[in-house]
């Protein structure tokens, strides 16, 4: 009787220990639509390794941002997904845990520039470049410098994102030969653009749709989305004008006070095998930061794809993460004041 007794008891243990698996969850703040259903590619993964479920807080970028600071002492997540640049104003904050790289030994296999800081690392990079449709633009015209949307061509035409106006001002500095820190220099320029411009959009949402019904057939755009609108037969053609187009690069940071910081670490180093950022980036056609991560060959020869970090370096213009977050609240207001109204 002892002895079944004893068992009895052991199998509670199990059982009991069994629905504490079972219960345990790792809670990820990244974006909703498409960036939620990637992100999910490999929080299926790491629960069919783990046994633990994955659960997801989606929303904008500054909102999830504000969020965080009001929990910080008691965070409503465990990983955070969110651009390079804000990825600063979180661990600047105290809002992200310093990475240990010993515990996530998959990101020796990424490019050096993946370690953005040492309390975030970047998987992938896609770029905000020009893009036209082309049966609405004369034939022939071709967007190989970003010089060509101050031309006659595109007056009255040019789609621009409202929520970041950091990709124009950028391609403006580099034409210029400037520092983007210099940016003042180049405010007649800007201003200069104003006769091209159509109309703003809000949203990747909206953007899709100007181009879609031809409001503004010449637009800056993310490649991602654009290479959406080729898939609905819509006639784009997407170009990498020679000064390079402007990158951006989303990464992965641990909360601060979050209670599972062994699972993060477990779930990151998953998401950075090459084999899984492949498959992320054959999802979202986008650039591995990985050398090692072989892309379907439809998916690499296209425009914006880059396969190493030298292909990065020279198709990509990069700024680093603090100038990035220092500036761009400065370009929205002046933007906003001197471009949009």
């Amino acid at each position: 009787m002892k002895k079944l007794a004893f068992a009895l008891g052991a199998l509670a243990v199990m059982a009991s220990a069994s629905v504490a698996s079972a219960q345990e969850k790792l809670v990820i703040s990244t974006w909703g639509g498409n960036w939620k259903e990637g992100v999910a590619i490999v929080g299926k993964e790491f629960t069919k390794r783990t046994g633990v479920e994955v659960e997801y807080i989606t929303g904008g970028t500054l909102d999830r941002l504000a969020k965080a600071k009001v929990a910080r002492d008691n965070p409503e997540s465990d990983l955070i997904n969110t651009t390079a640049h804000v990825g600063y104003l979180y661990h600047s904050d105290g809002l992200m845990e310093k990475l240990d790289w010993s515990k996530i030994p998959n990101a020796a296999k990424l490019y050096p520039m993946a370690k953005r800081s040492d309390y975030t690392v970047a998987d992938y990079v896609y770029v905000y470049t020009p893009a036209f449709r082309t049966d609405l633009m004369p034939k022939g015209f071709k967007i190989d410098s970003w010089e060509a949307l101050w031309g006659a061509e595109v007056a009255g035409k040019l789609g621009l994102p409202d929520f970041d106006p950091s990709h124009v001002i950028i391609a403006a500095t580099k034409l210029a030969g400037v520092k983007p820190e210099e940016w003042d220099k180049v405010k007649p320029k800007l201003l200069e653009l104003k006769k091209s411009i159509k109309a703003f959009y809000q949203s990747d949402a909206t953007s899709q749709n100007l181009i879609r019904t031809g409001e503004t057939p010449v637009q800056v755009l993310l490649n991602i989305n654009g290479y959406h609108i080729q898939k609905l037969g819509i006639p784009i053609e997407i170009d990498v004008p020679k000064e390079g187009a402007v990158a951006g690069t989303d990464v992965w940071g641990i909360n601060a006070n979050s209670k599972k910081k062994a699972l993060a670490e477990q779930f990151l180093n998953i998401a950075l095998e090459p084999a899984m950022l492949a498959q992320l980036c054959n999802f979202h056609k986008c650039s591995p930061m990985s050398g090692e991560a072989k892309l379907d060959p439809e998916v690499a020869k296209l425009p914006g794809i880059f396969t190493s970090q030298e292909a990065i370096e020279k198709g990509a213009i990069i700024l680093d993460d603090k100038t990035y977050a220092t500036l761009l609240p400065q370009w929205k207001a002046w933007f906003t004041e001197n471009m949009m109204h």
